[in-house]
């Protein structure tokens, strides 16, 4: 299991993705679920997956590689895509592919294709968009009333997420808001990890602001563990009683 968020905002995009892998409680690893595509001053686009670990591989690797158009030969690829609906256009058609490719395989050994991805960015001038798609090919956009989209384990993080993100709000407070969701997943559920990957985009700079891993043991994180349940036990005992008691 993963989880994975990316929050779209008037000053850019946000991507986070944990790195936890796991076939069982006694085979855990970790692998890099966010992917970066970046050609400085022309697009900056970030990819981020979750479900079967070995399906998702083969979905990126594809996206990565491009794919050859049967009739002219040509290999179109992300790098090339000219706007942002036809690069979720070509991811959607990279997992259709591997989908078609191992179908009669996992039917046989009774597997579900089961892969998801967060994708957006920003291409030339057209503005930033948040795609998420599904096992299918098809896809969903973002949009500014709910200005975040999350795969994998999202439960847990989702009613942070709700409660606090606007479309307005300043970038790094959406990362720190971001942040929180994931350290509230992992402590509910043991299939999300550190490392953490993150990805700080801002609008029309067609660059990563920032990227990052956190790692075990990061000052800055663990701090934002420690006020984060700090500020939770205050809140809930700031909070009066219920007035229900036995009757009288």
């Amino acid at each position: 299991m993963t989880y994975c968020v990316a929050l779209l905002l008037d000053q850019g995009m946000v991507f986070i993705a944990d790195t936890r892998t796991n076939a069982g409680l006694d085979d855990v690893s970790t692998f890099r679920k966010l992917n970066i595509i970046e050609k400085p001053g022309d697009r900056i686009l970030a990819l981020a997956a979750a479900g079967n670990l070995s399906m998702s591989q083969s979905v990126v690797s594809l996206i990565m590689e491009g794919i050859e158009d049967p009739e002219t030969g040509r290999v179109d690829r992300l790098e090339n895509a000219p706007t942002l609906f036809k690069a979720v256009q070509f991811v959607g058609r990279a997992v259709r592919q591997v989908r078609a490719e191992y179908r009669p395989g996992l039917a046989e050994a009774d597997v579900r294709f089961n892969v998801s991805f967060l994708f957006g960015g920003q291409i030339g001038a057209e503005p930033m968009r948040l795609f998420m798609v599904y096992a299918a090919g098809n896809f969903i956009e973002c949009g500014q009333d709910a200005p975040f989209l999350q795969i994998g384990e999202h439960k847990y993080g989702k009613p942070i997420l709700d409660r606090a993100v606007t479309y307005d709000m300043d970038l790094y407070d959406a990362l720190k808001i971001g942040l929180i969701s994931i350290d509230s997943t992992m402590r509910s559920n043991l299939g999300v990890g550190l490392p953490v990957d993150l990805a700080v985009m801002r609008r029309d700079a067609l660059a990563t602001e920032v990227t990052h891993r956190i790692e075990a043991g990061e000052i800055y994180f663990n701090d934002l563990r420690e006020r984060w349940s700090t500020a939770l036990r205050a809140a809930h005992m700031a909070i009066p009683r219920p007035p229900y008691g036995p009757k009288r």
